[in-house]
């Protein structure tokens, strides 16, 4: 995991007395709120429903012992107790108090965390495959050019005031964790004919009022034209965007209204200019960052050891949670393993200061005292090994972060929704209860498999409801919730935006219309068929008219 230098360090130190600086003028009527909610957006603070919300970064996802216990602190000393994980793997605090907001900031500064650039419109979180490092299929780790990245883009003079919010991925194997396809900018590493490795590049995705999915610019790009090609992108974006309209300022209407052709062209022109200046990556920058992301000293032993067979043996609740809650990983002897923030009827994403305290010991123990947050409101558990995982899935059981659902129907992604964000249309936290208790048979979910339920609360789409197998998105009529539901949604390799099964339905309507919906695919499937694949086979208009036909 990155470490501070002394520069880094100094930056966001400055950072958080220049805030307190500004939030002390802002309170004490010097400071226009004008002028501040720039400011205060800079540094990752909302002006929410109820209170401020502070966004605070996590880096690729990557956290560590420490760091979660610090956000445990704050959570208890400045907040009601919890946090909240978002899918651009950052975590938010709903309940801070703005005169206290430069106190956390330098608390999270004392373990090289901030809020910088979390918000506003500048170059958010960069975000990665969750399993980065750790898997077999991926060509070479990505955390180094995340990181590469964020040191380029952190602060980018040039790049503070962009025509709107800038969004990059990064995956690094045939199956895309990452959602590529929908970012500003998507970056798949790849191997070229000559068995070099780079980078395909994508441009234009995302979703929001427009929904789209990027394109590819370019095919292969060297590492050392890594940042001298995002910079050319950028600078295009940034002359040629718009600023008078919000809803067509990202950087996927301005590739739709050119065309991707003519767009390359620009960016070929600017990226000429500027290649072979100080912005080429050399190869001993990439190695000294590569250092930082090393593997752990594994234990060569680990394969060897035989209980995790005897457990799996005796106690069927353990063989489930291990099927569904755990992932292969590439050392022999130790498993991926999730830490699932989707409990019974508690909101997707949230956590507890204590949990949050449980996760850093676990990870201190069991996984090298390192946690990664994923795009779909979990934890992980990267490094654990398979003769250690009944011990840590009896602490999570008991802490009540080890329901065996990843992956399955219940795994549902959520925004906080009407209860707390000022710009949604409607309440989501219900809806997904009561999607909780409709399909609380865990056999049943099971049954089903692999389903991504993501639901929004309006058309932003903070919770990607577009590319869900199953969407959800939260539409207000004449002050009344209802929800429009979109089928065929996918983030993964095959992306694909879903299409509307019909007109929308009432909030207490909703799970007994998904169960419909899933009867189709019960009666439908054929054996080894996810419920994607379904969808893709027979199309839409079955689910349609079994829906509508049985609400008529």
């Amino acid at each position: 995991m990155y470490q501070y230098n002394e520069v880094d360090q100094a930056l966001v130190d400055q950072r958080v007395e220049q805030f307190r600086d500004q939030t002390r003028r802002f309170l004490a009527g010097e400071l226009p709120e004008d002028e501040f909610l720039a400011l205060r957006l800079m540094n990752g603070l909302y002006v929410q429903r109820h209170a401020p919300m502070l966004r605070v970064a996590g880096p690729y996802g990557m956290y560590n012992s420490e760091q979660l216990r610090k956000l445990a602190h704050i959570a208890r000393t400045y907040d009601r107790g919890y946090g909240h994980f978002t899918t651009r793997t950052n975590i938010q605090f709903n309940w801070p108090e703005l005169a206290q907001v430069p106190d956390i900031l330098a608390e999270l500064a004392s373990v090289q965390m901030h809020a910088i650039q979390t918000s506003g419109n500048c170059i958010r979180n960069t975000t990665t495959d969750q399993f980065a490092g750790v898997i077999a299929d991926e060509i070479e780790d990505p955390r180094p050019y995340c990181e590469i990245i964020r040191q380029w883009s952190s602060l980018h003079p040039e790049f503070a005031y962009l025509p709107r919010k800038f969004k990059i991925a990064i995956s690094a194997g045939p199956n895309d964790r990452a959602a590529t396809q929908v970012h500003d900018i998507g970056l798949h590493i790849v191997r070229n004919d000559a068995g070099e490795v780079g980078f395909e590049v994508l441009v234009g995705g995302g979703l929001g009022r427009t929904p789209v999915i990027g394109q590819q610019i370019r095919p292969f790009l060297q590492k050392e034209d890594l940042l001298s090609y995002l910079e050319a992108i950028i600078r295009v974006y940034n002359l040629n965007g718009r600023r008078d309209n919000k809803y067509k300022a990202r950087i996927k209407i301005l590739v739709q209204a050119m065309g991707i052709d003519a767009f390359r062209e620009l960016v070929d022109a600017e990226w000429e200019q500027i290649r072979d200046t100080d912005l080429k990556l050399p190869l001993s920058e990439i190695e000294r960052v590569k250092a930082f992301f090393k593997p752990f000293d594994y234990d060569t032993s680990a394969a060897a050891d035989t209980s995790l067979e005897q457990h799996l043996a005796e106690d069927n609740d353990f063989r489930v949670w291990f099927e569904r809650n755990t992932v292969e990983h590439k050392v022999p002897g130790y498993r991926i393993t999730y830490v699932c923030l989707k409990p019974y009827l508690k909101p997707a994403g949230d956590i507890t200061a204590e949990q949050l305290d449980l996760v850093a010991d676990l990870a201190d123990r069991y996984s090298f005292g390192e946690v990664r947050a994923t795009h779909n409101q979990n934890l992980v558990l990267a490094d654990v090994k398979q003769s250690e995982l009944y011990a840590v899935w009896q602490i999570l059981a008991a802490n009540n972060l080890a329901r065996p659902n990843i992956g399955t129907l219940t795994d549902m992604t959520v925004c906080p929704g009407g209860d707390f964000c000022a710009l949604a249309n409607a309440k989501t936290l219900g809806i997904a209860d009561q999607i909780n208790m409709k399909f609380e048979n865990m056999d049943y979910v099971h049954d089903l498999g692999e389903i991504k339920l993501n639901m929004s609360g309006c058309i932003n789409a903070c919770s990607h409801h577009h590319v869900g197998h199953i969407g959800i998105l939260g539409v207000d009529k004449k002050g009344e919730d209802w929800y429009q539901i979109t089928l065929g949604g996918d983030d993964g390799s095959e992306a694909a935006l879903g299409k509307v099964i019909g007109k929308s339905v009432a909030a207490d309507d909703v799970a007994d219309t998904l169960e419909k919906v899933l009867q189709v695919y019960v009666d439908q499937r054929i054996e080894g068929e996810r419920f994607i694949d379904t969808f893709r086979r027979i199309g839409i208009e079955p689910f349609k008219e079994h829906v509508y036909a049985v609400a008529n």
